[in-house]
């Protein structure tokens, strides 16, 4: 991949002149876990954070950022959206509803703006990672920045 690849996410940080830089990392196919990610990048996983879209029984549609070595506890989650239960969406879902594909899905850029969640140990670090929107690359910034762009909140939603 060239350093020229323009992501649609990273063209809306462009246009919203928030800084950033950009990783590539090599994917493997069937090992997409944040915890390969963050391995790959040399980083402290706790600062490669995942995109999960998740459907509230009422709410409907919501994204949830999450640690990458962490599991998203739906029950938190759909307190989060104000709903009762909410549920993963199918992976083949992914794709249509966000624009995004497994192990690519960033909370930058969706097809359409959801509510959106973020553990709240972003905000722990200057620099957090989530993805450019395509596998093998990393999106790094600052997590308020991100967080204030995509109109985003601040929760507890991971399984202790």
């Amino acid at each position: 991949m060239s350093k020229q690849t323009k992501t649609n996410a990273l063209r809306l940080l462009d246009k919203a002149k928030i800084a950033y830089s950009v990783h590539e990392y090599h994917f493997d196919e069937n090992d997409l876990a944040a915890t390969h990610v963050a391995e790959e990048l040399g980083e402290d996983i706790s600062r490669v954070f995942k995109t999960l879209v998740l459907r509230g029984e009422r709410t409907g549609l919501f994204v949830c950022v999450v640690p990458g070595d962490k599991e998203v506890d739906l029950k938190k989650a759909a307190h989060a959206a104000g709903d009762k239960k909410a549920d993963l969406i199918a992976m083949k879902e992914l794709l249509p509803l966000t624009g995004y594909i497994r192990g690519g899905c960033s909370p930058i850029g969706m097809k359409k703006l959801l509510p959106t969640f973020f553990h709240s140990t972003a905000l722990d670090f200057d620099t957090i990672f989530v993805s450019a929107g395509i596998r093998g690359l990393q999106v790094e910034l600052s997590p308020a920045e991100l967080i204030e762009f995509v109109r985003g909140n601040i929760s507890d939603l991971i399984k202790e």
